[in-house]
């Protein structure tokens, strides 16, 4: 420890810590008292002290947890498979593929061949999750199930979703639904349109164009018609799809 005399400012080392510091010293140039004083109380409680810092405490890494794919359970030891392909949309299918074949500009397909299932992300309250995430999966779908904002915002950055599904009540504690809103408008225009937003809702009439323009959503699903929810999904794409058929056409991009 290092005492500076007031009168002559000579530096004047002191050894002893705590209670071996003696109580008083001689200035050896000017010969007057001093006493040392003692560690500042800000300084004993400071963060630095304490180690709790920002610049020196160690932050734990915190792993990303996505919402994580939800699984039918198995029955009889196979697991539950989706309903086949009705003959007229096998056959639209080939018709779509053989059209694609040979062209320098094909279009779009309508149809979804199932090798490549759509990711849909379902936000929503407890009370409808289960159910909405069982139906889409047992018709093919690839399906996420976010418990909280925190698994949706990170599975909506991390994968290549093709539909979200949001209730205005999901985790309403957090703003969940501010959360998921905010992920989806700052998208890119391309990007944007290729993700198909779906707003779940006790109020709204299902498939309301005008209601849903107003929630810069794509379509509207009333959660009285839930049940239909796939049906209801499947026509909204195919007429999204037929929107975008030229503009897809253009880009040599797939139907969603």
């Amino acid at each position: 420890m290092i005492v500076v005399c007031p009168k002559c400012s000579s530096q004047i080392p002191v050894s002893g810590a705590g209670s071996e510091r003696p109580s008083s010293i001689r200035c050896p140039k000017c010969n007057i008292t001093l006493k040392p004083a003692t560690d500042s109380p800000a300084s004993e409680k400071s963060a630095l002290t304490v180690g709790q810092s920002p610049s020196t405490d160690q932050h734990r890494f915190k792993a990303r947890v996505p919402a994580p794919l939800f699984e039918l359970e198995k029955t009889g030891g196979n697991e539950a498979r989706s309903p086949a392909l009705p003959v007229e949309d096998m056959s639209q299918l080939l018709v779509n593929l053989l059209s694609q074949h040979g062209s320098n500009n094909p279009a779009a397909p309508t149809l979804r061949p199932a090798w490549d299932p759509r990711k849909a992300l379902v936000c929503t309250a407890e009370k409808h999750r289960e159910a909405i995430a069982r139906q889409l999966a047992k018709n093919g779908y690839q399906v996420f199930v976010a418990q909280d904002t925190g698994q949706a915002v990170d599975r909506m950055r991390e994968n290549q979703l093709e539909v979200v599904l949001l209730d205005p009540e999901f985790d309403s504690a957090e703003q969940g639904a501010a959360f998921v809103i905010r992920e989806v408008n700052v998208l890119r225009p391309a990007q944007r349109r290729r993700l198909f937003f779906v707003l779940l809702s006790p109020l709204q009439r299902t498939m309301d164009a005008h209601a849903a323009f107003l929630h810069n959503v794509n379509a509207i699903v009333n959660f009285k018609e839930v049940d239909d929810l796939f049906g209801i999904l499947e026509h909204a794409l195919r007429e999204y799809n037929e929107l975008y058929k030229e503009f897809n056409l253009a880009l040599n991009a797939g139907a969603l």
